[in-house]
Formats: structure tokens, sequence, C-alpha cells
């Protein structure tokens, strides 16, 4: 079976509603490719990487998390922009990208999708667009919460344990949400899980007592695309396939 690519922007544009969102870059079809779909590759990142392996496994089109085009980026198609455009527009394949909005979807989104590999379900959301979750818990130390979302996504974790408190309340955010630090503190937080650490966030959990939690930014941003493309081949009738290039950060 096969869809047209209008029907597959719209119905990704339907369930994400990329219009709510003030974003980093643009969201929705990012390349044109052929107009039929038959077979759709998600992943993470549009890296050259992944776009040879949607070529190799004849992918229609790539829909991704972190598209081509951010804002304030170089404008010119020159090096790795120009070798990843090439392979795309030489084997007409169509490029999709959703950045915030797959973050913050309640099912199918990254946040939604880490939660559910974690074992949580969010009940209450802070932050800026409301993109953090809070669930309730019950772990006995940060050390546990941290050997606990290590074992569930693969990968040796960074942990700042805070005050000692046993967790009751935990956040999360994916990818680099280390920002989020103090609101997720503001709303009750005992801890927060994300992607990435910075230098001020080391001393905001020694100072404020909250344990804070960096798992990865692809490992925790690795399972809203492939979650959304498998509903909507489903519903649309295509061939899905994830392709996960390993990157460590």
């Amino acid at each position: 079976m096969s869809t047209d690519r209008h029907t597959l922007l719209q119905t990704c544009d339907v369930w994400l509603q990329p219009e709510r969102f003030k974003d980093y870059g643009p969201n929705g079809l990012q390349v044109e490719g052929r107009a039929t779909v038959r077979h759709l590759v998600s992943g993470v990142t549009a890296s050259l990487a992944l776009i040879d392996a949607a070529i190799e496994a004849r992918a229609d089109a790539i829909l991704v998390h972190h598209g081509l085009f951010w804002r304030g980026q170089d404008g010119r198609v020159t090096g790795w922009m120009k070798q990843r455009l090439q392979r795309l527009l030489a084997h007409d394949i169509n490029l999709l990208a959703y950045h915030l909005p797959l973050d913050a979807h309640p099912q199918w989104g990254n946040n939604a999708q880490l939660g559910r590999v974690l074992g949580w379900q969010a009940d209450a959301w802070f932050g800026e667009q409301n993109l953090g979750c809070l669930a309730s818990t019950d772990w006995a130390s940060a050390d546990a919460l941290g050997k606990h979302v290590a074992q569930c996504l693969g990968r040796a974790v960074t942990v700042v344990p805070g005050d000692g408190r046993p967790v009751r309340r935990v956040a999360w955010c994916t990818g680099g949400a280390q920002g989020y630090f103090e609101a997720a503190i503001a709303a009750g937080a005992d801890a927060f899980i994300t992607g990435e650490i910075s230098e001020p966030q080391a001393h905001y959990a020694r100072e404020l007592g909250v344990a804070f939690v960096a798992a990865g930014h692809h490992a925790t941003e690795r399972y809203g695309a492939p979650a959304l493309a498998a509903q909507v081949a489903a519903q649309l009738g295509l061939t899905h396939q994830f392709i996960d290039i390993d990157n460590p950060a």
C-alpha cells in the first residue's frame, strides 16, 4: 500500500500540531522528495549515516526529531549540509522533522515514551511550553534511581545525588533540557532526569538538595520518532523501519 506525500505530512501535522510551538527550526517537510510514499524510515537525527541507511532500505520518506535546519545556522549549502542534501535529492527522499512537537506529544512523544520505558506516566507538566513531565515514584535514593535509568536505557548515566532524600516525585524532559532543572525544583521534584548536564546543574543539585540525572541526549530521545512513525505507518498502510544510528552523546 502507499500514500501521497501531502497525506503523510498532513497526518503528522494533525497529530503533532506544530503551530502550537515556538521552536528552534522549521517543523514538518524539510526536504521534498517523491510524491508517492510506501516505506517510511524513522530515526533520531538526519545525519549522513541515517540518510545512507535509509537509501539502502529503499525509503521514500524519513521522519526524524533533529532535522537539517536550525535558527541562526549558516545558510550556505556546503560541506556536511551539501552531502546530506545531495543524497536526499539524488534519491528523491522526503525528509520530515519535528522537534518540540515530537517532544511534547502525550502518547508518542519523546517525553511520554521515555516515561513508558522508565515505568512512569506523567500526571503533571512544567516548564516552558509545558514540555517537562512529573510523576509519583518511590526510590530510596537518587543512586537507586540512577541505576534504574541506566539499566532501562542500556548506558551509563551521571548522577548528582542532591541531599540524599528519597525520590517521591520525579521530573524529566528529554535531550538538552538541563535548563529546566530550576523549574523542576519549583514544581516539587526530588530528582530531575534529562539528557545533558552543564556546569551550573551540579551546584544547584548540591545546594538545593534535588538530584540531577544526565542520561544522554540521544539515549533519552530515541523513542519518540519510531513510536510516532509506527502509528502513522499503520494508519496510512505504509511499511516502517526504525534505524538507530549510535551516538554516545
